[in-house]
């Protein structure tokens, strides 16, 4: 290989991917690692000028009860979303890999969600439990739709489980539907030759074979409930008395309501390594039940 062949490389390189990892650092490198800067000191967000403070930032998150309080709704908010998306969207897929008339066309429709904005779904969701439900309770007297879905503590937390589940479980649907048509039919009809029922073939046939599906999915989710910001604004701006704030909204103000910059940042950065630790230890465990067909 001579020099003119590196040289030749290189340009392409620098030609093809180059313009990529530009945008790429500028839009998302440069802003964390000013993000990490600022977290070590006082700025507000306007001031020209910042004073390092060391640690002073990451003692006072820990010390927020607010914050802590944001990080236990987050982590209840997350285990009930993402067992509940992850089952409905593999039973959705089990449903709609069999041979119906509409596969189709419900395809289409439980994937609709995912299109809709998080702000506008929170809005739509936001009128179904204020209006909507109140409309059905008045007519039929059922106490569930009798509720206060929005205005009180447990059943805000599951209204927005249940919008969670709404608009996610049909994108995950999708990536299960393409892992089971890839289970090859052979070993299905082999383990019914010799007596297994549907049970037992879901169990040691369908689940380890679809498993890098349930890895994505189970990251995805996980990725998903941990950010919950949008449909937590437009549903409940973190209330009733901010029982529904997450660690994102919780950010989110104190960053731009508080002008406190740089406590937010310093809370975003601790938010980020408790992430990529849960999310890292979720995928390696998961790796680790993936079989190949």
């Amino acid at each position: 290989m001579t020099r003119k062949w590196w040289l030749s490389s290189w340009l392409q390189q620098l030609v093809f991917t180059g313009p990529a990892t530009a945008a790429f650092a500028i839009i998302v490198l440069l802003p964390f690692f000013l993000g990490m800067y600022y977290a070590f000191t006082d700025w507000n967000g306007v001031a020209d000028t910042a004073s390092f403070v060391g640690f002073d930032n990451f003692k006072a998150a820990v010390q927020d009860e607010g914050f802590r309080n944001s990080f236990l709704f987050t982590a209840k908010l997350t285990a009930a979303a993402v067992i509940l998306t992850n089952v409905l969207a593999f039973l959705l897929a089990l449903l709609l890999t069999q041979p119906l008339r509409m596969r189709g066309a419900l395809r289409t429709v439980f994937f609709l969600p995912n299109v809709i904005g998080g702000l506008l779904l929170g809005f739509i969701w936001q009128f179904i439990f204020v209006k909507g439900f109140a409309a059905i309770g008045t007519a039929t007297n059922w106490h569930l739709f009798n509720l206060p879905w929005l205005g009180d503590e447990s059943t805000s937390f599951w209204a927005i489980v249940i919008v969670s589940m709404w608009s996610g479980a049909g994108y995950l649907m999708v990536i299960y539907i393409a892992a089971m048509i890839n289970v090859p039919k052979e070993l299905n009809e082999a383990a019914s030759i010799d007596g297994a029922n549907a049970l037992t073939r879901l169990r040691h046939i369908t689940l380890p074979l679809v498993m890098p599906a349930i890895t994505i999915g189970l990251f995805l989710s996980l990725s998903w409930s941990f950010k919950a910001f949008d449909v937590i604004l437009s549903l409940t701006k973190g209330g009733p008395f901010n029982s529904t704030q997450s660690v994102a909204l919780n950010i989110y103000a104190e960053a731009f309501q508080n002008n406190r910059y740089g406590l937010g940042t310093a809370k975003a950065l601790i938010f980020f390594l408790v992430v990529a630790a849960i999310t890292t230890v979720q995928v390696q465990l998961t790796k680790k039940r993936e079989v190949q067909a």
